[in-house]
């Protein structure tokens, strides 16, 4: 494991109960900051395995004008594109619940890589720290648009958010936040499931440089796994 990297993982036998527990840790995390400060700044993973809970977070009870939602990454698509991680989001989620729009900060990915990069960095300047990140992994071990043996990894002072001009999956232009970024965050929740991530998380508990071992928050990660069968400790 990446000394630098503090984690606390969660294993799950079946689907259904990684899903509840998932829901629970963001509302969890929703409460708390809402009793704090009035206010819950919650960065969003894409892919497919939140879409169940982002679903069933239609249904909860909570003060969702208190709410502001982003996105750790974006595929360059039209906007309103169904295959955009935010479209993914409103579809499932966010078009069911009273967030004020002016709270659902897009990334303008429309644009390309290069200006969308630009314009989110600007909007995240009046965030200081998220209450909760949520990320998901690859099965080449990457988190949000942070792929393996990408140019971000040979740069040591990166932007807050990184155009991405060739993904190895497509579409090829994406934006994603940096590792640092995502880092400032009280809270990081990994979303993983399907048993084709099975070498990733063995690779990340064996302690290899995977993307998703460079999310560094102060207080940890917390890794939610729903894997069949045993798993290296």
């Amino acid at each position: 494991m990446d000394p630098l990297q503090s984690c606390r993982w969660h294993e799950f036998t079946s689907q259904s109960s990684f899903e509840q527990a998932a829901v629970r840790f963001i509302l969890e995390s929703a409460e708390r900051a809402i009793a704090a400060r009035r206010v819950f700044h919650i960065v969003l993973a894409g892919g497919h395995t939140p879409r169940n809970i982002y679903r069933a977070l239609r249904s909860a009870v909570t003060e969702w004008t208190a709410w502001h939602v982003y996105f750790g990454d974006e595929r360059c698509l039209p906007a309103g594109s169904p295959e955009r991680n935010s479209g993914i989001a409103y579809t499932e989620w966010l078009g069911h619940v009273d967030i004020p729009t002016a709270q659902i900060h897009v990334i303008p990915a429309e644009l390309g890589p290069e200006s969308a990069a630009v314009l989110y960095a600007l909007e995240l300047e009046d965030v200081d720290e998220f209450d909760l990140v949520l990320l998901g992994l690859g099965e080449d071990g990457h988190t949000a648009s942070l792929f393996p043996g990408g140019a971000w990894e040979h740069v040591q002072l990166l932007p807050a958010v990184i155009a991405v001009h060739e993904a190895p999956k497509p579409p090829r232009q994406r934006v994603t936040l940096s590792p640092e970024r995502l880092s400032h965050t009280a809270r990081v929740m990994y979303l993983v499931s399907g048993n084709e991530k099975r070498q990733a998380v063995t690779n990340w508990r064996a302690g290899a440089a995977i993307p998703a071992s460079r999310i560094r928050p102060p207080a940890g990660v917390d890794i939610f796994l729903c894997i069949a069968g045993d798993l290296p400790a």
